[in-house]
């Protein structure tokens, strides 16, 4: 049962940091305009495509920056209990620090349910919203950009054919130097190749141009030629080169799905695409460190007041942002191991929370 305490907290929690995402979300939307609002007038870009773009960016601000928006909020009332000395009644009282948690603790396990949900469905529709605005408007190179690096593509399609093709073209869905290879154990049994191969959305088919097929035998092979000639194939030319924030717009079980596929097709981005994976959970988690830190360190009265305890609180919120964003982009850029690098900030974090909880003045 909670107790008039535990709801005033607990109340008091979750309406400050609901209060902190509704201050700070329009300064960061102030702050895009200027930054873009010369190139959304030379593009000539919709009214209602620009609406919608900032309804996908508050949602995707909001989620990246949620640990110090929750950080901030929870130093700033905490403190404000402290120097209305509201703590030291509560602690005098006979409560241990430990119960004083309990309201916290509830706030936190609230707040990480609902960010845990949002990364899972509704995060990945707006991320791919706010990315699909950036590049198709916002960067150079519009849509060709969105893919990376498409040249030189070599990929296993499945356990028995790999293709490879020279470059990929995502307006026209067309590839060029196209070669598929089919084996069966270690021996090669087949080999298509085609000067381009072109997507038919109508039919669901392939267009390969200056097509070869060489089969091989035992004593001799069987070459078949033509100049043109449709298929259908198991591939998605697409696949081949996906946009480089793939993982960020797929729900938790489509991306389940899809970094097996692109493990058995031998992805050299499946780091990239595990670190989003591993996100989805640990940022709900900081939660519970990052709300035993901020308590911990201004549920203390101090001399410097309010500020001191801002000024501690925002240079630990950076710093686990820091963390996390330099571990991060190690894990996707190198062999560095992702669950490693996604989680060492909260293990790290973990270890200060449980420091400070247990040399907490009571």
């Amino acid at each position: 049962m909670l107790t008039i305490i535990d709801k005033y907290i607990l109340k008091r929690y979750l309406a400050t940091f609901t209060v902190m995402l509704l201050l700070f979300i329009p300064i960061g939307i102030v702050i895009d305009v200027s930054e873009k609002i010369n190139k959304m007038l030379e593009n000539k870009i919709p009214f209602l495509d620009i609406v919608v773009y900032y309804y996908n960016f508050t949602i995707y601000f909001a989620n990246s920056l949620f640990p110090i928006f929750l950080f901030l909020s929870v130093i700033w009332f905490t403190s404000k209990l402290a120097n209305n000395t509201e703590v030291i009644a509560i602690l005098s009282s006979g409560i241990s620090f430990s119960r004083f948690m309990r309201p916290y603790i509830i706030g936190a396990s609230i707040v990480s349910v609902f960010v845990l949900l949002m990364g899972f469905y509704i995060v990945p529709a707006a991320s791919e919203g706010f990315n699909n605005f950036r590049y198709t408007y916002l960067k150079g190179g519009g849509k060709e950009a969105m893919h990376g690096n498409n040249t030189n593509v070599y990929r296993q399609i499945n356990d028995n054919e790999f293709i490879y093709v020279n470059s990929f073209n995502d307006i026209s869905k067309t590839a060029f130097n196209f070669t598929l290879e089919k084996f069966k154990g270690e021996k090669l049994v087949s080999k298509i190749t085609a000067s381009r191969i072109q997507w038919n959305p109508k039919d669901s088919t392939y267009t390969m141009y200056d097509y070869t097929k060489r089969t091989l035998g035992e004593l001799d092979d069987k070459i078949e030629k033509a100049p043109e000639k449709k298929a259908v194939f198991t591939f998605d030319l697409e696949d081949l080169t996906p946009v480089v924030y793939i993982a960020e717009t797929l729900s938790i079980g489509k991306l389940y799905d899809f970094i097996e596929k692109e493990k058995k097709r031998g992805s050299g981005d499946i780091n990239v695409y595990l670190v989003v994976l591993y996100k989805k959970i640990s940022v709900p988690v900081s939660a519970f460190i990052l709300t035993i830190i901020a308590v911990a360190v201004s549920s203390m009265k101090r001399r410097g007041g309010m500020g001191t305890n801002l000024a501690i609180g925002i240079a630990l919120a950076f710093a686990f942002v820091f963390f996390d964003k330099i571990f991060g982009t190690l894990a996707e850029k190198s062999t560095f191991s992702p669950l490693f690098a996604v989680w060492f900030p909260n293990i790290a974090f973990g270890i200060l929370a449980v420091y400070l909880l247990r040399n907490a003045k009571r």
